[in-house]
């Protein structure tokens, strides 16, 4: 998810950690507030063909800062080490955390692995470093998290042929030791979207605000998504945007929110890494959305998150890299896989306050939905299906017809090869703003 090449302009502090399964014993929670993390949903189970669990390791590790002097960790001989970089705090309540818990998955269930992870580890050149410094120490999967580290893996990828690197996000891949991977994350924001419009709809103020990130392919296709859902309960409500160009600054979170509540946004998304929107919204009796991880739900005033369950798909791919049969490629999964949740609405998890009380017309409207996407009925090109029509009132897509990849992925001409049709640079219509210029 995540996307720019040089957001940062000030070498972040670079934190590392080390967890190394070792001898069994109890497993050691991610740092955080555990306490106010809900428990996984049921369906959070390990995908089929993954290796079954071996006894409970401990994998907490120990941490040191660093920066400039950062030391980068050793690998443990006869075992399979698996490296994750971040782009956040490993404990952010949000994206980076999902993957860290995913890297610990990895830990508990594939059988003598070693994990290591870098957090807050800027995109572009800083990002080149460190995929090149832990593939000399000798690890044999490297997981990149963040957009911006596409090509820099890519370029570590070609120097070092011996190790795996898997990029999450992206749409590169050299098909041979460096993969890109990423799920539909669309299917989701959609059904998010059909609760808030019934939110906003019922209290009779037909307005949301989607707080992205960067102008990049991803954020405005989940912004897309997010309008057709509202479309599906409140066919009269319109969307406001505002882009805050960070994925982790909760100073900027919280001032973006405020000024889409401001501006008369009855709900507000997020797609960066804080829980600010729901935060806000308790202080101006409103509503937010959070996203990435279900922790980020913490307060009544937040309806629902869109999450990721990033564990046993890793665990999947991490077994067939370890038996030296993973193919470097393209993989962009769908809500099938479990891999994705939606806060309240899973096996063993409770409806927020703010989406309890919605008409139950459109409760069940959501859950049937959410049933079909979950079973692979309805997917990432039915979010995207025809009539498209975008926010000028052209007909983008007529009915009948689906998006395919390649326009969901990318601007427009799109990569060599790979080129898009109706390209992810339009605004679905109901959307108030203009669309950012193409960099």
């Amino acid at each position: 998810m995540r996307r720019h090449l040089s957001w940062l302009t000030v070498l972040m502090t670079v934190a590392l950690v080390v967890g190394a399964c070792a001898s069994p014993g109890a497993t050691t929670a991610p740092s955080g507030d555990a306490s106010a993390a809900p428990p996984a949903p049921a369906s959070v189970a390990p995908s089929e063909g993954a290796a079954s669990a071996p006894p409970v390791a401990d994998c907490a590790g120990s941490g040191t800062q660093g920066g400039a002097d950062l030391q980068i960790p050793d690998v443990e001989e006869g075992k399979f080490n698996v490296a994750m970089v971040l782009i956040g705090p490993h404990d952010d309540g949000g994206w980076s955390q999902a993957h860290y818990e995913g890297l610990q998955y990895v830990c508990e269930n594939v059988a003598d692995s070693h994990v290591a992870y870098i957090e807050l580890v800027p995109e572009g050149a800083d990002s080149e470093q460190v995929f090149r410094s832990l593939a000399r120490k000798g690890f044999d999967f490297i997981i990149g998290t963040s957009f911006g580290y596409m090509d820099p893996m890519a370029t570590v990828a070609e120097e070092f042929p011996d190790a795996t690197f898997l990029h999450l996000t992206g749409f590169k891949s050299n098909g041979k030791n460096f993969g890109n991977f990423f799920g539909a994350m669309e299917d989701f924001k959609y059904l998010a979207g059909m609760l808030a419009g019934s939110r906003a709809k019922a209290d009779g103020n037909p307005k949301i605000g989607y707080m992205a990130t960067f102008p990049i392919p991803e954020e405005i296709r989940l912004g897309n998504a997010i309008m057709r859902g509202v479309k599906q309960t409140c066919p009269e409500c319109t969307m406001d945007i505002r882009f805050i160009n960070t994925w982790h600054d909760p100073v900027k979170e919280r001032d973006g929110a405020a000024s889409l509540f401001d501006a008369g946004a009855q709900v507000v998304f997020t797609g960066a890494d804080t829980p600010a929107v729901a935060d806000v919204a308790t202080e101006k009796g409103k509503w937010g959305v959070t996203y990435d991880h279900p922790v980020s739900c913490h307060v009544d005033a937040c309806l629902t998150a869109p999450y990721w369950i990033w564990g046993p798909e890793y665990a999947r791919i991490a077994e067939s890299v370890k038996a030296a049969t993973y193919t470097a490629g393209y993989e962009y999964f769908d809500a099938d896989s479990k891999a994705m949740g939606l806060f309240g609405f899973m096996d063993g998890e409770t409806p927020q306050p703010g989406a309890a009380d919605l008409p139950a017309a459109d409760l069940q409207k959501i859950r049937d939905t959410l049933a079909k996407v979950l079973a692979g009925e309805f997917g990432r090109f039915d979010v995207f299906a025809g009539p498209i029509v975008d926010n000028t009132g052209k007909e983008l897509l007529p009915a009948g017809q689906k998006l395919q990849q390649s326009d969901l992925d990318q601007f427009p001409p799109g990569a060599p090869g790979a080129e898009c049709s109706v390209c992810m640079y339009w605004w679905n219509e109901g959307i108030t703003v203009e669309l950012p210029p193409l960099s």
